[in-house]
């Protein structure tokens, strides 16, 4: 709420980005967006139809680790989103909302009445751009790795920060949200040892 109270104006109700003001909306939403898949869609046809490739066989293990983790890292935290029920900054009655403070998994007060459930924790948006923190295990060198890591995190908190900026989420839902898709992906990696190990074994 510390960094959420700088990025909000209390004189005028407004939070320092309207959130349908381009080229914003379109570089860190909608264009961020449909890059992400685009980007996930052309892994995926490389796996299905040029498997015999050099490049895309010695590299194999870490475009399905990629892939998976692009469906896999927004799927799971999009869906923990319809549970939780926890308001965005804006819904809250701190930044002129209607919605009390609460905690992950508080109750409302029994005096608020709630017509639906809101879905706001975690931060679903970044957890595409995260999911890229998966590319550490496609690139085989260490300088290509920390290079991976490094542009999936501006990239995670370029899409997080922005909508820290029009009152969709606060700061803790975005560092949650990265912890959560490099668990996904580490999740993703063991599976796919395992299951590998398992073929070996037969």
């Amino acid at each position: 709420m510390i960094v959420s109270d700088y990025l909000f104006d209390s004189t005028t109700h407004t939070w320092l980005l309207d959130r349908n003001l381009q080229p914003y909306k379109f570089i860190f939403y909608d264009g961020i967006k449909k890059l992400l898949i685009i980007f996930a869609v052309g892994l995926l046809v490389s796996l299905i139809f040029f498997r015999k490739n050099t490049i895309v066989k010695e590299y194999r293990k870490g475009i399905l680790i990629v892939v998976l983790s692009a469906i896999f890292v927004p799927l799971i935290t999009g869906g923990l989103k319809k549970f939780t029920n926890v308001p965005c900054p804006k819904n809250e009655i701190h930044y002129g909302g209607i919605y009390p403070e609460t905690k992950l998994w508080e109750h409302y007060p029994s005096t608020f009445k709630q017509t639906k459930r809101i879905e706001c924790w975690p931060a679903g948006h970044a957890s595409g751009g995260f999911a890229l923190l998966s590319l550490f295990f496609l690139f085989k060198s260490k300088k290509r790795k920390k290079m991976a890591v490094m542009g999936a995190l501006i990239i995670g908190w370029s899409m997080g920060y922005y909508k820290m900026l029009i009152g969709d989420h606060f700061l803790s839902h975005t560092i949650v949200v990265m912890i959560m898709a490099w668990l996904i992906v580490l999740s993703i990696v063991k599976s796919i040892d395992t299951i590998e190990r398992i073929r070996l074994d037969k």
